[in-house]
């Protein structure tokens, strides 16, 4: 069949229409009979299976707990602020004789003052304003402020222990604070839940999770103090923030971290809470921390020496010099002996006997077990305070 000119144009413009609208009808068909729906196609599809099952499922109790811990600690995690005077020299270009010379006496520049900022993080230990933080957070600083909930307060340097690296700070609330629930650090074990709440980078009241990694860490600094390791992210500004168990209650403080970047490589340090009740107590009462000492001092005992003395490994802490009229001298000790015990605890390292020692309450009387010559001796030593630049 012939068709005109006129025709084969309305032919070739009506037949795409044609069928781009029966496509159309039929996809509103087949959308109709519930095999495909185009409102739930972009964005606007029913509740996740999941959603349903979740309230039952153990992960879902867990995310819940998280809630519930962030919940309790909000209002006790607090943001530390310092600030810090600090003289800083010029460009050593200004100083040089021939830039003097060329460019005039004029050149010439002293030291400038500058305001040097610092944060940290801190948590509530009491109603009162008593906070918690690290030594190193306001070492040296000019001014120290605390933020709670946007509020800003002026604090003051109760006292600060660079041993320990532990601070406490005051602040005077118009109102009781929420302070936060210490737990006990010795019960702590290899893969509990560990979460760290505080400031990293000025990010205020950070939550991040992670497990106990390792515990007993003594090794981490000169000072020797015993760590807990954490794989929850911490990075600057964490520092001085509780980690804190499952159950809600702070096992210890954030203090460091293991870099070489400068920021988070899945190696965390927290000081034991433990260690912290002990030296927050006195830093309130005293301003100051007074540790123990007995007059000795002692290394980490060799290998051959721990064969002749029939011991297997090399644990225990030798003597090796002490202090003539000093509590351990009148007790009866003497350079050679192998310290095992404290009060009835094992003695791993020669480390583990400073700390106990330290601890120990001045005027308490401690039981202390040695080797001598294969055979164990009590000795009951009164520990005295430490006098400076001694160590034990």
């Amino acid at each position: 069949m012939n068709l005109n000119g006129k025709y084969k144009k309305i032919l070739i413009y009506a037949v795409p229409v044609l069928v781009v609208s029966a496509v159309f009808v039929a996809f509103i068909v087949i959308s109709r009979e519930g095999r495909i729906d185009i409102s739930s196609s972009i964005g606007n599809r029913e509740e996740s299976p999941l959603k349903a099952a979740a309230p039952s499922s153990k992960a879902y109790e867990i995310q819940e707990t998280f809630r519930k811990i962030f919940d309790l600690y909000k209002d006790s995690v607090v943001f530390v602020n310092t600030e810090q005077l600090v003289r800083v020299q010029p460009y050593p270009m200004f100083s040089d004789p021939f830039m003097r010379e060329f460019f005039g006496q004029g050149l010439e520049q002293g030291p400038q003052i500058q305001m040097r900022k610092g944060f940290g993080s801190g948590f509530i230990v009491s109603e009162d304003g008593y906070i918690c933080t690290n030594h190193h957070v306001i070492a040296g600083v000019d001014k120290v402020s605390v933020k709670i909930n946007n509020r800003v307060y002026d604090a003051a340097i109760v006292g600060s222990d660079s041993n320990t690296d532990i601070a406490l700070l005051k602040i005077r609330p118009r109102e009781k604070l929420k302070p936060v629930y210490l737990g006990d650090s010795d019960e702590v074990r290899v893969g509990d839940w560990a979460i760290a709440i505080g400031n990293p980078f000025g990010l205020d009241r950070t939550f991040t999770v992670g497990v106990v990694s390792a515990i007993g860490r003594n090794d981490v600094d000169l000072m020797g103090g015993s760590h807990i390791q954490t794989d929850a992210s911490i990075n600057p500004g964490n520092s001085g923030g509780p980690l804190i168990s499952i159950t809600g209650e702070v096992i210890g403080i954030n203090r460091m971290i293991y870099s070489r970047s400068g920021g988070y490589m899945g190696i965390g340090f927290a000081i034991p809470v433990n260690t912290a009740k002990t030296v927050l107590s006195q830093l309130k009462l005293h301003r100051r921390i007074t540790r123990g000492y007995i007059g000795i001092s002692v290394a980490q005992i060799s290998d051959n020496y721990a064969k002749q003395l029939g011991l297997e490994g090399h644990y225990g802490a030798f003597v090796g010099s002490i202090v003539q009229n000093s509590p351990a001298d009148s007790a009866g000790m003497m350079v050679g002996d192998v310290i095992v015990k404290v009060n009835d605890k094992d003695i791993d390292s020669f480390k583990d006997l400073l700390i106990m020692i330290e601890k120990a309450p001045v005027g308490s009387t401690i039981k202390i077990t040695a080797l001598r010559s294969r055979s164990p001796m009590h000795f009951y030593v009164q520990v005295a305070v430490r006098p400076r630049l001694l160590d034990q």
